[in-house]
């Protein structure tokens, strides 16, 4: 069986500033909702991960509106939302539990962000047995400054994440062809 995990699709994740100066793929949440639409149209599961982070300055601290999920993904009742201050998804959740009991082997993952979040996510759920599926235009990176004073520009860092993932820990692919190979295997 195939779920569908959106990981910190938050609104403090559209701004710049806290976590880099420029982020790239503005269209992000737009194919997360896209992608929630289709589990959804298809009696899929779905579960929703929030990060409430510890930093009394980040955007999504819980104090702020920046917590709060986009509205291209706001949750349903019946939808299960794990609510996290690491950045992986298993981590202080019963995320994998709750996978494994449904019989969930395979995993399609998008949201917020590549370089933290969805890059530990999907590597701890390659490594616990799951087959994902990393949904690459419905993620998105922040621009990093390197060890060596250099600026990384976010298409640079969101590039390099998705070719450390590819193969090893997930199969990657953009909304469309991942919406259309679905709906193949369900049909």
């Amino acid at each position: 069986m195939t779920a569908l995990i959106l990981i910190d699709t938050q609104i403090g994740l559209q701004e710049t500033g806290f976590y880099g100066s420029e982020r790239n793929n503005p269209e992000a949440e737009e194919n997360c909702g896209r992608v929630l639409q289709f589990f959804r149209r298809k009696q899929l599961p779905v579960f929703h991960v929030k990060h409430n982070s510890t930093n009394i300055d980040s955007p999504l601290h819980s104090s702020k509106m920046g917590n709060n999920f986009h509205p291209a993904v706001k949750p349903l009742i019946n939808e299960p939302v794990f609510e996290k201050t690491v950045n992986c998804a298993f981590i202080g959740t019963d995320l994998e539990t709750r996978l494994k009991v449904m019989g969930i082997t395979n995993l399609v993952i998008a949201g917020l962000t590549i370089e933290h979040c969805i890059s530990t996510s999907i590597r701890m759920a390659s490594n616990l047995g799951f087959n994902v599926v990393l949904a690459s235009d419905a993620t998105a990176a922040f621009d990093k400054m390197g060890y060596d004073g250099n600026k990384y520009p976010a298409d640079i860092i969101f590039h390099a994440e998705l070719a450390n993932l590819k193969d090893e820990f997930a199969t990657i692919m953009d909304t469309h062809t991942l919406l259309g190979e679905l709906d193949k295997s369900i049909e």
